[in-house]
């Protein structure tokens, strides 16, 4: 029987707008511990966020700098098109915000059940444990010494 590493990080895969693995890196992120795995996500989901929020900056800068009337006419399509992609960005961000809700929600519920399951686990191999010392102990004192 193989073993599974075990972590305590839940991977949330079932999450329609969370694209935090693919191909290779799946399994990358299953060989990898919890810290690492955690840092991985960390840097993926701010990798997103700063480009998104780059962006809205880029745009709100294009739309808003010091233009002249006739510089801003030439520009009314590549306005319309950057006011598109900020849109986008925009939506891409609040569904970003909605994924990682999801996610700590998520995890938190499966992280303290499987806490609890390896408690559970842990106190029940104790009980056996002690069961059996103490069945040991009683069986040596209940046994007849035979005579000398």
């Amino acid at each position: 029987m193989s073993e599974i590493p075990q972590t305590d990080v839940s991977r949330p895969s079932a999450l329609p707008t969370a694209k935090l693995s693919r191909g290779n890196a799946a399994q990358h992120y299953v060989e990898q511990s919890s810290s690492e795995y955690l840092d991985a996500i960390e840097e993926e989901w701010n990798k997103r966020v700063d480009m998104e929020v780059e962006t809205l900056v880029e745009g709100m800068v294009d739309l808003i700098g010091d233009k002249d009337k006739f510089r801003i006419a030439q520009e009314s399509f590549q306005a319309q098109s950057r006011a598109e992609s900020m849109v986008r960005a925009a939506n891409s961000l609040l569904s970003i915000t909605h994924s990682m809700k999801l996610l700590l929600l998520l995890s938190d519920e499966a992280q303290l059940a499987h806490r609890r399951d390896a408690e559970l686990k842990v106190v029940q191999e104790e009980r056996d444990e002690a069961r059996q010392k103490v069945s040991e102990l009683l069986d040596e004192i209940l046994r007849p010494t035979p005579p000398s």
